[in-house]
């Protein structure tokens, strides 16, 4: 199957292992992985922000860039559930939103495709540790994705996972919510490297890179010695057992 990699501003700039590991999984299931170059921000810090008129500009881009793809796989299930807003913006622009809905309609999360659209539950992944898993908000609300993460997580060898209390809590990143309400951000980070404490896991994992980057700098300032890792990461671990 051939898929498109929608890397993401993050993933390009701050985390492109992870891209390498969601390549290096696709591949070993069988995907032909290209890269769009022409990929650009999906818009989601300015929609967020209520510059839809700025968005639309970001939103028509991609839609051009990844009109060609057969599925567009990303490692973020933010930026997924933001490509499946266009429709939505592009509401009163008949011909783009039908453009924009075929888009939104073969966009997937990583985890996602792996269960869902190639029927994997076992990446043949090995990690000998104690790790717990953050539930993006996005992932969960925008994408209603709640079980993919688990079903994969549930076959890496040697993963000994442990349920995070209050999981379903955001971690107060949200993009640009973090910048402009800071003393809460905080106060939510704080809560959620507390409740990260208590599971005594040596690795938290998550799949979306923002979420990833609050809380493991929180949990730096904070000098834990808590290990994150994003999910392409621990599913593409060839560790020995």
């Amino acid at each position: 199957m051939k898929i498109s990699l929608f890397i993401t501003c993050l993933g390009d700039v701050f985390y492109p292992d992870v891209g390498k590991d969601m390549v290096e999984l696709l591949e070993r299931h069988g995907c032909e992985v290209d890269f769009p170059e022409n990929q650009t921000c999906c818009g989601q810090p300015a929609y967020n922000s209520g510059y839809h008129k700025d968005t639309k500009k970001a939103a028509k881009h991609m839609i051009k860039t990844f009109e060609n793809a057969n599925a567009v796989v990303t490692p973020s299930g933010s930026c997924a559930g933001m490509l499946k807003e266009y429709p939505s913006l592009l509401k009163d622009e008949p011909k783009w939103k039908a453009r924009a809905k075929d888009l939104a309609d073969k966009t997937y999360e990583l985890t996602q495709f792996l269960y869902r659209v190639l029927g994997v539950t076992d990446t043949g992944a090995t990690l000998n540790t104690s790790a717990t898993y953050h539930s993006s908000c996005h992932m969960m609300r925008l994408l209603g994705e709640k079980e993919a993460p688990y079903k994969l997580l549930e076959n890496v060898r040697g993963l000994e996972l442990r349920d995070l209390q209050n999981k379903q809590d955001c971690c107060g990143f949200g993009g640009t919510f973090a910048v402009k309400m800071t003393p809460i951000s905080e106060q939510m980070v704080d809560e959620k490297v507390e409740h990260i404490e208590e599971t005594n896991a040596e690795v938290l994992i998550g799949a979306d890179s923002g979420c990833l980057m609050n809380i493991g700098g929180r949990i730096q300032r904070q000098n834990k010695s808590v290990k994150v890792m994003h999910i392409a990461q621990v599913l593409n671990s060839r560790e020995k057992a």
